[in-house]
């Protein structure tokens, strides 16, 4: 079996988060969950009842990461999750940075 480069394996989305999303933890909790899956990149507000997130991990990692922001923690209401493919930005670890 060949090797693949890591590079190949990566991929990097940008998630648009709407809904309840203020107020209930999520950009800590959404941290957590990079955390446990893998994932690096960052998590901030950006308007209203809107998270941003730029996520790189392997696509398995990334998927799990995907469901769980779709759900969120206890007592968040995500309405929609708008997923956009992007360059690999090789991000080392995930945060939380100050948004809007």
């Amino acid at each position: 079996m060949a090797h693949e480069n890591r590079q190949e394996q990566m991929k990097h989305y940008n998630l648009t988060i709407t809904g309840k999303v203020h107020r209930v933890g999520f950009r800590f909790s959404a941290m957590e969950a990079a955390y446990r899956f893998s994932i690096y990149g960052f998590v901030m507000n950006s308007g209203k009842n809107t998270v941003s997130v730029e996520a790189e991990g392997t696509i398995e990692n990334l998927d799990r990461f995907l469901a769980w922001c779709r759900k969120g923690p206890l007592g968040a209401k995500v309405e929609n999750v708008e997923v956009q493919e992007a360059p690999l930005k090789n991000f080392t670890r995930f945060e939380i940075i100050n948004g809007v």
